[in-house]
């Protein structure tokens, strides 16, 4: 698996101040995609556990930091690599909140138990789902592209057996 890009500390990759990760490689092909460059598996460098460690230090040293995003690229599409990140991550930081970022649909990974795909589904409290649609493109929408795209509750959608929408609201009073 390779990284594309890290940011410390970010606010446009979901809720609060977030350390994003981009992943690399992605077969969605979008058309419109802002960063088409991430769509080759090889683009970037090799997210070895030495960067995996800087990035978890600089986490956990960060009283500031809410959580950690992963996007892309799409990191479903190095799910497994993905998946093992984030248990690292929370070895350091058991409380870890993780957003995730996909082309796919929530119902396409949960349709999926046992698969690389479902573990990082699981390990995730916010997934932003859907493929980039050029012509549902809207730049007022929180956190996402293009208006067929969804904010879901990872854990309430999967008890419940279909999405629930985060909601921010929700989201803050249990801080």
């Amino acid at each position: 698996m390779n990284i594309c890009g890290y940011y410390p500390e970010s606010i446009n990759e979901g809720e609060g101040l977030r350390a994003s990760v981009f992943i690399s490689g992605c077969r969605h092909g979008c058309p419109g995609c802002f960063s088409t460059r991430t769509w080759n598996f090889n683009y970037g460098e090799p997210f070895d556990r030495n960067w995996q460690q800087r990035i978890i230090r600089e986490m956990a040293d960060n009283p500031l930091l809410d959580g950690l995003t992963l996007a892309g690229g799409d990191p479903f599409f190095s799910a497994r690599e993905a998946a093992a990140f984030v248990d690292l991550a929370r070895e350091s930081i058991p409380t870890l909140d993780v957003w995730l970022y996909t082309g796919y649909t929530f119902e396409q990974l949960a349709s999926m138990p046992g698969s690389n795909e479902y573990e990082l589904l699981k390990r995730g409290q916010v997934l932003v789902d859907g493929k980039f649609m050029q012509q549902l493109r809207d730049v007022s929408l929180l956190y996402r592209g293009s208006s067929n795209q969804r904010l879901i509750c990872i854990p309430e959608s999967l008890k419940h057996g279909k999405v629930v929408l985060w909601d921010r609201t929700a989201s803050r009073s249990s801080l």
